[in-house]
């Protein structure tokens, strides 16, 4: 007895939606090997960025270091004539995503500054989390003079050769004000932090902190090593007009 063979023929709509399932699928496939395919260039640039603006900050920290070696023995030495106390202040800052570390500077205030803070909270002529004063009692006649040409930041170029800090960024926190962030201003902590920046070169402590954190939120968003470059060049000007500096 001859058996029978079950029908193989589909219905014309059955065989309508199984072509389509198939095209979704097959569309589904592409844009998931298209998705990978995107982050696999994007994961590629951004290791290739932070290799080359890391190779940046050597070279220019390690030329900066030796040139400035000069400026740097006249200026401790000066500062060890002027008032008593360290040469170097060092000061714990908040780095990318939160990271503390050391952060060095030439000691620009009498020693006990952190103590005469407390008297001088009511006379803060800055918005936000951050102290500013243009007239701070606390800062030493030398200070004064290395502040407003931002020789007392010279040391923060070790800082970047540890790996601490970048030529360009968001400048470091302190972690009482990262305390004070809201939402928005956290996110300055999503780059690492530089000896200048947007906002050192667009003002300094005469923008307030709103502007302060939206010029950092920028550079996070554009920062490549163009814009890196194009900012130091401009900070040159902006230390030697010294705007918004004290």
């Amino acid at each position: 007895m001859q058996k029978t063979r079950p029908d193989t023929h589909l219905d014309p709509r059955a065989a309508r939606m199984l072509d389509i399932f198939a095209n979704q699928r097959f569309r589904t496939v592409q844009a998931t090997q298209r998705m990978r395919f995107i982050m696999l260039i994007w994961v590629i640039r951004t290791k290739v960025m932070r290799r080359l603006k890391r190779i940046l900050d050597v070279g220019v920290a390690s030329i900066a270091l030796i040139a400035a070696a000069p400026i740097m023995l006249i200026t401790a030495i000066i500062i060890k004539l002027d008032s008593p106390g360290p040469i170097l202040f060092r000061q714990t800052r908040v780095g990318k995503w939160g990271e503390p570390f050391p952060c060095y500077k030439f000691r620009s205030m009498y020693v006990d500054a952190e103590q005469r803070l407390q008297d001088l909270i009511a006379k803060n002529e800055a918005d936000g989390p951050v102290f500013k004063m243009k007239n701070d009692p606390r800062i030493t006649r030398v200070g004064r003079v290395i502040r407003k040409l931002s020789i007392d930041e010279l040391p923060q170029l070790f800082n970047v050769l540890k790996g601490d800090m970048s030529l360009v960024g968001p400048r470091p926190a302190l972690p009482k004000e990262v305390a004070q962030y809201t939402y928005d201003q956290i996110h300055r902590l999503n780059a690492m932090p530089g000896i200048t920046g947007l906002q050192q070169v667009s003002g300094r402590s005469d923008i307030d902190f709103k502007r302060w954190v939206e010029l950092d939120l920028q550079y996070i968003s554009e920062q490549s090593l163009i814009k890196d470059i194009e900012i130091l060049l401009r900070t040159i000007p902006a230390v030697l007009f010294s705007k918004g500096a004290y």
